[in-house]
């Protein structure tokens, strides 16, 4: 599968750091994860026009991306590592409210004095001092312009009949590193608003059901704003390798696979 220019050879790097034990079935919400087991991340490095940025799959729908000599948390729990050993956060992102995304003690951990924390409104009942944004939402946050957009399911609801991700509640997040546009999907479906995402050069993409996308869902979303990078992730039992397969085709999108699980 043929790789964009100005991305250099994986650098894939294993951390070995203590976890939160798993708990409840993943793409729940709150649950008690208690215990400690070792866990390795893997570390993509991607050389961008503007320089190195470093992304570390944490696991599920939680990562950490370097860059600029700044460090970004996305949706940091404490059930996927033990964030004592991880570095302070310049910024987090939190995509929505559920217990696998949010978890208070974990942004208490990483804050400092000067971090800047960008969530949802249903986030800020739990997090304090941050910056709401809502869908369609744009600021520059240190320097980095971020894009709030839609997330949310279509077909897949509670048997009340209520979404289990309605629409207008969480966030996903277009995030403009230099010149680098990287889309963060939250819990979504393949939703319309999808066909407005531009110049996407690296996406994260949720695959689990009953809470996201199944991968042919993925594969179509992907068809349609065909980011250089697409990881899947959030995929918790679902097979990667079959998004893999479906996108075996279209040689302008290359499908990486990371150990999020």
């Amino acid at each position: 599968m043929a790789r964009i220019r100005w991305v250099l050879p994986i650098a894939v790097v294993m951390m070995a750091i203590g976890t939160a034990g798993s708990g409840q079935a993943r793409g729940g919400e709150d649950g008690d994860h208690s215990g400690q087991v070792e866990k390795k991340f893997e570390v993509d490095t991607i050389k961008s026009k503007t320089g190195e940025i470093k992304i570390t799959f944490i696991g599920h729908g939680t990562l950490m991306f370097q860059y600029d000599g700044k460090v970004i948390h996305v949706d940091p729990v404490s059930r996927e590592a033990d964030y004592s050993k991880l570095p302070k956060a310049d910024l987090i992102l939190i995509t929505h409210e559920h217990g696998d995304h949010l978890d208070s003690k974990v942004v208490r951990m990483l804050r400092r004095a000067d971090t800047k924390i960008v969530l949802t409104k249903a986030c800020a009942e739990k997090v304090s001092g941050g910056i709401v944004m809502k869908n369609g939402d744009a600021s520059t946050v240190l320097g980095h312009k971020i894009e709030a957009v839609p997330a949310y399911n279509i077909l897949h609801k509670r048997s009340s009949g209520q979404p289990f991700h309605p629409k207008g509640r969480g966030n996903g997040y277009v995030v403009t590193l230099g010149k680098t546009r990287v889309y963060i999907a939250g819990d979504t479906e393949n939703i319309p608003e999808m066909k407005l995402l531009k110049k996407i050069d690296i996406a994260f993409l949720p695959m689990n059901l009953p809470y996201t996308m199944t991968p042919e869902m993925v594969a179509e979303a992907a068809k349609v704003f065909t980011p250089k990078i697409l990881y899947p992730y959030h995929y918790g039992r679902t097979d990667p390798n079959e998004l893999v397969e479906l996108l075996k085709d279209q040689k302008e999108i290359e499908v990486r696979v990371r150990k999020m699980r």
